[in-house]
């Protein structure tokens, strides 16, 4: 038997999907590459001692409250993989018994996704009810317990939702594309991200706090001044009563599109933090709208989605195929795909904020609310103003306080 023609056609299918796969990666790293410049200057940031805008007793409330609240998440994150072990375990039981009452392939699968998402929020809310009795302590939070748990109920939710959106669509690809599905799937997973964006502040955020537009008609006006200013249009200039469950302030941009709208924590306007300080978060918040750090943000979910579903393909369809014996270990790798790329998707986001920092300061002209504001945060949340380098590598979303005094001190003396 002649094979000489067969063995030239494997190869030379072995190239192409080589070449292929050479050209994705490629494409994968000029996307990251552009995605990745902002328009911080080199400042050579200094190196800034707390002590000299923080008081000792300050200091040691902060490490009091963080030297229990840091080994409470790491807790929760070491339950929630004991867990997720145990449904993998006994996945294949937990599958056939569902199937009575699934009766098809993909509700089962939705079924086992939802059990998984109920195991693993139980067995963390002893921890989380901590969290919650620390909060209270230390006057970051005076919500009650029957708020709290309603709160969880909501984000539990949430999750079930999701979750059974992402099985179902998994499981229907996996059976309609059989091992390629997962080239439908990580578009299809961007999509649904757009989507939830767009859809967050009208379905998702009003389950939590209710708004209403800013009352204070100067500030308001200055905000949309800023806004002007920055070449961003605004349409709301919303408030969220975040006091209902926390003391600490905040502000943020949500949404896109027609959706779009500025919030600011009624915490923040509670008298604790100046008109300066106001205007200076709301820079920094129109400032990711100004650089479209949203739409950024989405593209690089979007690229790390892609081999993160590549491999939750590759390893299930070695095992038989996505289907509900799988789910739990599906829901496993993804758990685990999002951990260990956390520390990239963090640093993109600090970048992204130092950004905002920067053009807000640059907006505003006043570094020494700056300075002000980011030691309100500090105090009133408690924050770790010049945390660990493990913590800021692996969990840390935005530069630390001490880094964002320094980019304000350095534009002070520029």
């Amino acid at each position: 038997m002649d094979v000489g023609h067969d063995g030239d056609a494997h190869g030379r299918r072995t190239l192409a999907k080589g070449l292929g796969l050479a050209a994705l990666a490629g494409v994968w790293v000029v996307a990251a590459l552009l995605l990745w410049r902002t328009e911080v200057p080199d400042l050579r940031l200094p190196a800034l001692d707390p002590r000299d805008y923080f008081s000792a007793a300050e200091l040691k409330r902060i490490d009091d409250y963080r030297n229990v609240s840091r080994p409470l998440y790491l807790a929760s994150l070491a339950v929630e993989i004991l867990v997720l072990g145990l449904f993998i375990w006994k996945a294949q039981p937990l599958a056939s018994r569902l199937e009575r009452v699934g009766r098809g392939r993909v509700r089962t699968s939705v079924l086992v996704g939802l059990a998984v998402v109920l195991g693993v929020w139980l067995s963390g809310l002893p921890l989380a009810a901590v969290t919650h009795v620390r909060r209270r302590d230390f006057g970051l939070s005076d919500q009650g317990w029957g708020g709290w748990l309603l709160d969880q109920l909501t984000a539990l939710g949430i999750q079930a939702v999701l979750v059974s959106i992402g099985v179902a669509g998994g499981v229907w690809l996996a059976g309609r594309l059989g091992r390629r599905w997962w080239l439908a799937g990580a578009p299809a997973l961007a999509a649904i991200a757009v989507l939830f964006v767009v859809a967050q502040p009208l379905v998702v955020q009003p389950l939590f706090n209710r708004f209403e537009p800013l009352a204070d008609e100067r500030l308001t006006s200055r905000i949309e001044e800023l806004a002007t200013s920055m070449g961003v249009d605004v349409d709301e200039v919303l408030v969220a009563d975040a006091s209902r469950r926390t003391t600490t302030a905040n502000a943020y941009i949500a949404g896109l599109g027609p959706t779009r709208r500025v919030v600011l924590y009624d915490t923040l306007l509670d008298g604790r933090f100046s008109e300066g300080e106001i205007l200076e978060v709301s820079a920094h918040e129109l400032a990711h709208v100004e650089r479209r750090h949203l739409w950024k943000g989405l593209a690089w979910f979007t690229l790390l989605a892609v081999p993160g579903v590549f491999l939750l393909a590759w390893v299930t369809n070695r095992l038989g195929g996505l289907g509900p014996r799988l789910v739990p270990l599906g829901l496993a790798l993804t758990f685990a795909y999002v951990l260990l790329t956390q520390p990239l998707a963090n640093a993109v986001s600090r970048r992204y904020e130092a950004e905002a920092d920067w053009l807000a300061l640059q907006a505003t002209h006043d570094p020494a609310s700056a300075v002000a504001l980011e030691q309100g945060f500090v105090r009133t949340g408690l924050v770790d103003p010049e945390p660990p380098g493990w913590v800021t590598f692996w969990f840390g979303t935005h530069p630390t306080p001490m880094q964002r005094i320094a980019m304000a001190e350095v534009d002070a003396d520029r």
